[in-house]
């Protein structure tokens, strides 16, 4: 109650102004099937941009490498996927950091466990790969980890997040003992509210990492629900469900206006809030959502001439 009663007390164009600030330096996710489609990512993304690289299994190591050495030659902060449950064994991570080092100029990278419920090899989660050394022996200087802002019932069936805040508390002494530079990086949801909450809660725990938010870029009300179900959000998903009920708002497409403005707000008011960026995961497409993100970060236009219309 507390977040809607200090909003009310403020002008739309502040809210325009505290969202356009929340968005400077989003990121955004791509896998090598969608980013081939798109003919040149500089008309669309702002230069410098983080473009973080999805490895979904079955991907070939080659077409992943062969992406991210296309956008890091294009300018962009490349930090490709290294899912612990498809990687075999520490050879296999060895080959896969070095060809992104040597082909790609590849420095960051997001670590987490993977989608998959058993492992193909040797690694189960993020820690062990961390735990290897390989990254700091091959100069990475930008560690990422998976961030659950609503649990995550494969790591805690029971709905504790005993699990989960065990985990966070080690990445947490991890960066301390390193000088690897760790960010948590979160599933998407839509509901402000409740990820406040949450981001706050690590925050009284200990946590102390920053925390990228993931948001579902603009998209089909049909296909955010189908995504949210495979991918496992909860609570959030009745924010979609309940727009779903409507029929005047079922054909609309979904944006993440009102969850981001929120958050920009609640941010404005709490410079120490833990979440600092934001991550985009553009299931209606890269185009569309690169054109919201400018539309309400105060930037330019993309040109009308740019099409794409597959998700990331």
């Amino acid at each position: 109650m507390a977040l809607l009663q200090f909003r009310r007390k403020e002008r739309p164009q502040d809210h325009n102004a505290q969202l356009a600030a929340f968005l400077r330096g989003y990121s955004i996710e791509v896998m090598p099937r969608t980013a081939a489609k798109i003919s040149d990512f500089r008309a669309l993304l702002p230069a410098g941009s983080r473009v973080y690289i999805a490895h979904i299994e079955g991907t070939p190591i080659a077409e992943m490498v062969e992406t991210a050495a296309r956008l890091s030659a294009d300018g962009f902060e490349v930090m490709p996927h290294f899912p612990a449950r498809i990687i075999k064994d520490r050879e296999t991570l060895a080959d896969w950091i070095s060809r992104y080092r040597n082909a790609a100029g590849v420095k960051q990278a997001l670590l987490l466990a993977g989608g998959i419920a058993r492992p193909v090899g040797d690694f189960e989660n993020s820690m062990q790969l961390l735990e290897t050394g390989l990254f700091d022996a091959a100069g990475f200087t930008d560690l990422h980890v998976a961030g659950h802002p609503e649990g995550n019932r494969d790591i805690d069936p029971d709905g504790t997040d005993r699990n989960v805040m065990q985990a966070l508390h080690w990445k947490q002494s991890f960066a301390e003992r390193t000088d690897a530079n760790m960010a948590l990086v979160t599933q998407f949801a839509f509901e402000a509210e409740p990820v406040i909450a949450w981001a706050n809660a690590l925050q009284q725990a200990g946590i102390s990492l920053p925390v990228h938010i993931g948001t579902a870029g603009p998209a089909k009300l049909q296909t955010l629900i189908k995504f949210a179900i495979a991918c496992g959000v909860g609570p959030s998903l009745k924010v979609l469900q309940k727009r779903a009920m409507d029929v005047t708002k079922l054909l609309l497409p979904y944006e993440p206006t009102r969850f981001l403005t929120d958050l920009a707000a609640y941010k404005s008011e709490h410079p120490d809030f833990l979440i600092e960026r934001v991550h985009f995961f553009p299931l209606g497409g890269i185009t569309a959502n690169t054109r919201w993100a400018q539309d309400h970060g105060g930037q330019n236009a993309l040109p009308a001439t740019i099409t794409e219309q597959d998700h990331a």
